[in-house]
């Protein structure tokens, strides 16, 4: 079975400063594994031994990995071409999950949690420009 999971890029070596905030989140398990732990580092230059070169977060049925950019001759653009989709699980569960990734999060780029004709619908982009939609049951009457 082949499996499709995001997969984040990120520039000034804020990928495990952005992977432990993901973490104390979502939960789950974080594996962070920095270029300098490789088998491989000798074939590496030195000033990039600090980098993440893989880091892999795994909470239930979310899953998604990162890495530190590390390419010399390309320039990483920022923007809102990768996204993270959650989706499904109860108004309560996605508020929890909401409530923490908005923490200095872009108050322009972010719609709150809100009920649709299809269920709860609700879209932020992180202080680190990552950009998260979110979908799940409506919220309980009250």
């Amino acid at each position: 079975m082949i499996n499709l999971t995001p997969f984040l890029l990120f520039e000034d070596d804020k990928c495990a400063e952005a992977m432990a905030f993901y973490h104390s989140c979502l939960g789950g398990e974080l594996t962070i594994t920095r270029v300098g732990d490789m088998p491989m580092k000798d074939q590496v230059p030195s000033d990039l031994h600090h980098k993440v070169a893989h880091a892999h977060l795994k909470s239930g049925a979310i899953e998604f990995s990162a890495t530190d950019w590390q390419h010399r001759t390309r320039t990483p653009k920022q923007g809102n071409t990768v996204a993270m989709y959650i989706n499904g699980g109860t108004y309560s569960q996605l508020r929890e999950i909401f409530d923490k990734l908005a923490a200095g999060a872009d108050k322009d780029v972010l719609d709150d949690l809100h009920d649709l004709s299809f269920g709860t619908y609700g879209h932020l982009a992180d202080k680190y420009g990552v950009h998260w939609f979110f979908q799940g049951e409506k919220k309980p009457e009250a």
